[in-house]
């Protein structure tokens, strides 16, 4: 216990010197780390928003779209059925906000019919009952005896789907924002159907919420070239606007059935025109996507292809050759960021519904300067009381501890920056807080060690007692308290994870300098000065 082997030693000094190395690269600006040479640290804390400044937005996930495309699929499924199986039938539309009914023009074909709209009905998984998971289907078919057929969503399937949109909108909201560099963003569900979003760093966050907010559906289609864009659409197709031409937006008359979809898409990469230097966009597909894209092509060399984006005609090429590669690219009216932002979308995915911007607002980095500061001033004035009673209390071995407890507050800084934790207001809390915990062990220590020495034990015998009886409690206490942090951390969100995170790693370095750092320099005193009596 009181004994150091010099590689011991060796490495509780090089323990505080990496400690050192590491925490000053977040007391200089950004740039200036940027010119150091390589070899030294260059990470730096991260801050978070509250002490950055950037942007807090809050999205609503618009689930009553996802509804609507079932509603759209199950329509044009019918049609198909219907065709194939030459069932005659009128009237077929969506009916109310969960329905789609027809009418047969021979009631007498109604079961035939129920039981080819039956197979258009997908698995819902149903959590009822025991808490066991049984396959249900999410909609019903039923029949009346004049031949009218309605096709109904159940409520379990519209609760699963919209449940499910707003698991896969955080999932690509994260993915598109990951792409753009913006470190430790927070996102996460609020409520039902919310997305909480904050972006450190972000003082204009236009450009985010058209980067996060845009849907992203990105489809192929054909063009039904014999259909006029200033008529109404034919069954099975619809009109959709392009790009402006001088005179307007351009309409086209766009097939509903998408020939290839987006989630086929493998990568997206923008570049340039050989041929006119204009910004466009590379796509490649999936060995799925690639098979459809080749068969389209050849099927239909000489008519045009659309590309749709978000109900918009991006480009409506006429194909000239099959495309057999897999890959193809989309060109328009690009900008060099208007590009470089549709590849990241196209790579981060499609968002399964809109997003709606419920709140935005900015916080300014003024605000986190001044936080800082009043963090800084609070940690020094609060340090200065803890040194001088410690000194006063304990003398040289309450120096000790004040050693020991700048030397923690140096670790805690260090394993922050490596760890690359955000620091947030209440994270300055929890520093201020690691000051007076990281000094009750020594407290304990000391205390133990004037009780021994009281006893009349030898100084290197009340030393020893001391740091050994005082161990467990000192151990307890922590453990204690890293339990406390584990569920603040898992349980809580955005700062509350700050002030978890500073304080397990503040505990954590003071088990290290509270009863091994004190414990060396407190030995090697002893072992230099041999005193009768301990100055404590």
């Amino acid at each position: 216990m009181m004994y150091f082997a010099p590689w011991k030693i060796a490495l509780i000094a090089l323990a505080c010197l990496v400690s050192v190395a590491f925490s000053i690269p977040s007391f200089f600006p950004a740039a200036t780390v940027a010119t150091w040479p390589n070899w030294l640290p260059k990470r730096q804390i991260s801050l978070g928003l509250d002490l950055r400044g950037g942007a807090h937005l809050l999205f609503e996930v618009d689930t009553s779209v996802v509804l609507r495309e079932r509603l759209e699929a199950l329509v044009e499924g019918a049609r198909n059925e219907m065709r194939t199986a030459r069932i005659g039938y009128t009237n077929l539309g969506v009916s109310g906000t969960n329905s789609v009914t027809l009418r047969l023009r021979d009631p007498a074909q109604a079961e035939q019919a129920r039981q080819l709209l039956v197979k258009l009905a997908l698995p819902v998984q149903s959590t009822a009952g025991l808490g066991f998971g049984s396959a249900q289907t999410d909609m019903d078919v039923t029949a009346t005896p004049d031949g009218q057929l309605r096709m109904t969503l159940s409520e379990a399937a519209l609760q699963e789907r919209a449940r499910n949109a707003v698991t896969q909108s955080i999932e690509i909201v994260r993915r598109r924002i990951d792409q753009t560099g913006v470190s430790e963003p927070t996102i996460q569900r609020q409520g039902n159907t919310h997305i909480l979003v904050q972006l450190p760093g972000i003082d204009n966050p236009q450009r985010m919420i058209e980067l996060v907010g845009t849907t992203a559906k990105l489809t192929f289609r054909m063009v039904d070239t014999g259909a006029d864009p200033n008529a109404p659409a034919p069954p099975g197709s619809e009109i959709l606007e392009g790009e402006s031409n001088g005179r307007g937006k351009e309409r086209y008359v766009v097939k509903r059935k998408v020939e290839v979809a987006g989630e086929n898409l493998v990568d997206a990469q923008a570049g340039y025109d050989q041929r006119s230097g204009q910004p466009i966009v590379n796509f490649r597909f999936d060995t799925a996507g690639g098979k459809r894209f080749a068969d389209i092509t050849q099927q239909a060399v000489g008519q045009p292809f659309a590309i749709v984006l978000d109900n918009k005609v991006l480009s409506a090429p006429v194909i000239r050759e099959p495309i057999l590669g897999g890959s193809g690219q989309i060109s328009g009216n690009f900008t060099v960021t208007g590009a470089n932002d549709l590849a990241v979308l196209l790579r981060a995915g499609a968002l399964p519904a809109p997003l709606k911007v419920v709140e935005q607002r900015t916080v300014g980095p003024d605000l986190g300067e001044d936080s800082i500061r009043a963090g800084l001033i609070s940690i020094g004035v609060a340090a200065c009381l803890v040194v001088i009673y410690m000194v006063l209390a304990y003398g040289l071995f309450g120096l000790f501890a004040d050693v020991a407890l700048l030397v923690n507050l140096v670790m805690t800084l260090a394993a922050m920056s490596m760890l690359q934790a955000t620091l947030t207001l209440p994270g300055i809390a929890g520093l201020l807080l690691t000051l007076g915990m990281s000094v009750d062990a020594n407290v304990l220590i000391n205390e133990r060690i004037r009780e021994e020495t009281k006893l009349g034990k030898s100084p290197m015998a009340a030393m020893s007692a001391g740091f050994s009886r005082a161990f467990s409690t000192i151990f307890d206490a922590n453990v204690t308290t890293l339990i406390k942090m584990a569920l603040l951390y898992s349980l809580g969100s955005g700062t509350v994870k700050g002030f978890a995170v500073t304080i397990s790693i503040g505990i954590l370095t003071s088990m290290f300098t509270a009863t091994v750092l004190v414990r060396l320099m407190m030995v090697t005193w002893l072992r230099q000065r041999r005193p009768t009596l301990l100055p404590v």
